[in-house]
């Protein structure tokens, strides 16, 4: 579900396109691949999720955003219904607080790219139930997925880790220790990471970095997690990274 068509239209593309590499390199037939697309509906309303058996939520690390959308939510899925949230940075329990079945609320943070990346962090929030517990692991094993367990802390594990490191990249590059190709080669040939620190921010999008830079230091209140004001700044110029063909690098 999207509220841009557009969006859904392209999702649908990247899919069929990601299948048919599959079908390509024989890692199943045409059929499966077919039998896969059909499984897949898309709708740009809530109320089109209103069968559904489990729900994960994907939209912007905004707290605002998702608070509407469980709400909604709330009213148009049955009552017996996981709501999970891939949210990267924000409260579990915050966002169950917001919905009719705390309990049932969860977190699912998909690593990007999701087809690529093995790895799902489950993060409980404080009502979350051992039942929705074990049923999100369930899912995560039905996928091919490998998981990690976090307590509701922000940033959770991999982004209480690698924010902080994108961030100090990011002052690095302000305070002229470096280039922005001098700083990602130094860290991607001397500690054999597979790109830079620079380069990951562009990918992942500066302005959903500096949000969650942002819900560190306001939940954390602790000064180390001060989001760089030269991310601010690209942040404020529209620099978004590759989504937007100009970040710390133009594509």
């Amino acid at each position: 579900m999207d509220v841009d068509q557009t969006q859904l239209d392209r999702s649908m593309a990247l899919s069929k396109k990601l299948l048919s590499k599959d079908v390509a390199k024989e890692r199943m037939t045409q059929e499966e691949a077919d039998l896969a697309l059909s499984r897949i509906s898309t709708c740009t309303s809530l109320s089109g999720l209103e069968n559904s058996d489990f729900v994960v939520e994907a939209a912007s690390e905004n707290f605002a955003v998702k608070k509407k959308i469980f709400e909604e939510l709330s009213d148009v899925t049955r009552p017996e219904v996981i709501l999970a949230t891939n949210t990267s940075s924000i409260s579990i329990t915050k966002v169950a607080a917001c919905t009719n079945r705390a309990d049932k609320v969860i977190g699912m943070h998909f690593m990007n790219p999701v087809p690529v990346m093995k790895l799902i962090e489950v993060i409980n929030g404080l009502a979350t139930s051992d039942e929705t517990y074990q049923t999100t692991l369930n899912l995560a094993e039905a996928m091919g997925k490998t998981t990690t367990t976090s307590a509701d802390m922000p940033g959770f594990i991999a982004n209480r880790v690698l924010m902080p490191y994108i961030n100090e990249a990011a002052y690095t590059l302000q305070d002229g220790v470096a280039s922005v190709a001098d700083i990602d080669k130094t860290m991607k040939l001397g500690t054999n990471v597979p790109m830079g620190p620079l380069t990951l921010a562009d990918f992942i999008g500066l302005d959903t970095c500096l949000a969650i830079m942002r819900v560190l230091h306001n939940d954390l209140g602790d000064t180390k997690y001060r989001p760089c004001p030269l991310l601010v700044k690209y942040v404020d110029a529209g620099f978004l990274g590759k989504k937007s063909g100009r970040g710390f690098y133009e594509y």
